[in-house]
């Protein structure tokens, strides 16, 4: 029976990478060798990590725009203290928006470092919307924000307009809509829902941002250090990256951003409209910044509960449970999720 990845991550990867890094476990290039085996300074792996920069900039638009990528471990977490310490003057200021969990651990890191000051906040109506109408302090060193909340359901989707860098957690949504992606001086992304397996982390930075802080920054937390050695400052994830690759070319092959922009919103319309339709349920995000990536929602009457979760059961459709955050349930339909998996749960949704 096909089983429907609803999994908010580590999550669904497109078929055909995972039938090819599959081969490339056993045999890498013909080498006789496993991709896991080899040298990450190969040629054979060294032209992996360049084509995965290069698919990545081309995708996002930024191709000879002063920006380099990078593909770090420590996931967005690290990200988390990384940014301060790489754009952050010590005793300098941040402006940080809090739209949930994820933000809210980087303005914990971030105020070990510096003054923080936290322009915008929905914590009072437990992360349902993203905030709007607030300024921007004019002696901020940088803004960061998180383009999509993985677990209350909310997506930003007009960004703030600053002079300052801005950066941006994307990790739930990269890859996933057309941007002017120039308008962020750095983004960074966990791999493990867009764009591959857990284990590297992307990176993608203005060079001109760098190198104005004044700190003496620990080598494995200096993007500079990073960029010098390509990404190989030390041993980088080789099977991630190379996976990564994989679904960074998928995604060029499917026609980029557009074309899978068109595709998460049909995705998205037809859950939505379930939920909006269907008196069993009920959203959880203000209707306005609804996620197209990972769509949160409860069912009215807890007493069907039981009966929806079973029928879940036997129609494979897997990793639908809410975050215990918000309760209820949570589909996160990723990239790779095909629109017949969504059809599935929304014919489940209909029998309750």
């Amino acid at each position: 029976m096909k089983k429907h990845n609803f999994s908010a991550g580590p999550s669904i990867l497109p078929r055909v990478v995972l039938e090819q890094a599959s081969k490339a476990i056993l045999n890498f290039n013909n080498l006789d060798l496993s991709l896991i085996e080899i040298s990450h300074r190969s040629a054979d792996f060294v032209a992996v990590m360049e084509k995965a920069q290069q698919l990545t900039l081309n995708l996002l638009g930024l191709e000879n725009k002063g920006y380099s990528v990078l593909f770090l471990q420590g996931g967005a977490s690290l990200e988390f203290l990384m940014v301060p310490y790489n754009l952050m003057k010590e005793n300098g200021k941040a402006a940080y928006i809090d739209t949930g969990v994820w933000s809210s651990k980087a303005i914990k890191e971030a105020k070990l470092l510096g003054n923080v000051e936290t322009v915008a906040s929905s914590k009072d109506k437990n992360y349902s919307y993203i905030p709007k109408n607030f300024s921007i302090p004019q002696d901020a060193e940088y803004v960061h924000c998180t383009s999509n909340n993985t677990i209350f359901g909310t997506q930003i989707k007009t960004f703030p307009k600053t002079d300052m860098p801005l950066v941006c957690d994307m990790s739930s949504d990269i890859f996933s809509r057309v941007l002017d992606f120039s308008q962020f001086d750095l983004i960074y992304a966990g791999a493990q829902k867009n764009m591959g397996p857990a284990g590297t982390t992307l990176v993608v930075v203005k060079d001109e941002i760098l190198g104005k802080t004044g700190r003496t920054i620990p080598s494995m937390l200096d993007y500079q250090v990073h960029i010098n050695s390509e990404s190989m400052y030390n041993t980088p994830s080789v099977f991630a990256v190379y996976v990564s690759m994989l679904t960074l070319q998928w995604l060029k092959d499917l026609g980029g951003l557009a074309a899978i922009e068109k595709m998460n919103n049909a995705k998205a319309k037809l859950l939505y409209d379930e939920i909006d339709t269907n008196p069993n349920f009920k959203g959880t995000a203000a209707i306005e910044d609804r996620s197209h990536m990972n769509v949160t929602f409860l069912i009215e009457d807890t007493e069907k509960a039981a009966s929806f979760d079973k029928l879940c059961k036997e129609a494979g459709i897997s990793g639908i449970k809410g975050h215990r955050s918000v309760g209820g349930y949570r589909a996160s339909i990723y990239n790779a999720m095909p629109l017949e998996s969504v059809q599935a749960l929304v014919d489940i949704m209909k029998k309750i």
